[in-house]
């Protein structure tokens, strides 16, 4: 039996970050997974997810889940600073439950690894591109150089292969950057984080890594391991 259950709101077209939850999870914590409608990473669609938080959260709670996380990077801050936090508020206040939007999580993780010039590698269109941007560096953050894959389709990005995700990275990184963050929860990454660190000589985040460590800061669960990137060795 599981010491700990995590509860994941993800999209309904998310295929990735169940999964890499599951592989970096220890035996004893369990994911259980609600989804929100969402097929496309597009603003009216995104923005759409929020009237279905509330039930959904709802729902986990009824698997006695000890913290929720809403697995969304750009539905998590396409409404700029404070998007993040408006989402924590709404399901804690609903489910009773600590709670992580991965947006939030993001910056968390990346002030703890005290990083502040960043390089942002994802999937997504200009449009929201442009949101995230304008996201991190209202948090503070410097985003050194940032690129898209130019994709809406969110089945079509679960579906992008561990050398399309590489060649992203090291198409983005820069030598003024201090790390690099790699969003979208349904962006295959944990594969390509440990090794593209050592690459690189510098941090890798990505949006399902830090939400993980989120949440498991939530529920104050400690895991050690260099095998997801350097985050996790983190305070």
């Amino acid at each position: 039996m599981s010491r700990f259950r995590l509860g994941l709101l993800v999209p309904s077209s998310n295929t990735v970050m169940e999964q890499e939850f599951r592989a970096m999870l220890p035996r004893d914590i369990s994911v259980h997974v609600g989804r929100i409608r969402l097929r496309q990473i597009v603003v009216h669609e995104l923005l759409k997810m929020e009237k279905q938080i509330r039930e959904e959260a709802l729902k986990l709670v009824d698997a006695d889940v000890d913290a929720i996380g809403f697995g969304c990077t750009s539905g998590s801050l396409v409404r700029g600073l404070g998007h993040d936090k408006q989402i924590v508020d709404l399901i804690e206040k609903s489910a009773k439950r600590p709670a992580v939007a991965t947006a939030g999580a993001v910056v968390e993780a990346l002030r703890s690894l005290r990083l502040s010039r960043i390089s942002v590698a994802t999937p997504y269109v200009e449009k929201i591109n442009v949101l995230e941007r304008e996201f991190l560096e209202a948090n503070g953050f410097f985003v050194e150089k940032m690129s898209g894959l130019d994709l809406k389709d969110n089945l079509a990005i679960g579906r992008l292969k561990s050398g399309t995700v590489s060649n992203l990275i090291r198409n983005v990184n820069s030598a003024m950057a201090e790390g690099v963050f790699l969003s979208c929860t349904n962006l295959p990454t944990i594969g390509v984080i440990a090794r593209l660190e050592k690459m690189l000589g510098k941090p890798l985040v990505s949006s399902n890594t830090a939400t993980l460590w989120a949440m498991l800061k939530e529920i104050r669960y400690s895991l050690k391991t260099a095998r997801y990137g350097r985050l996790f060795l983190s305070g």
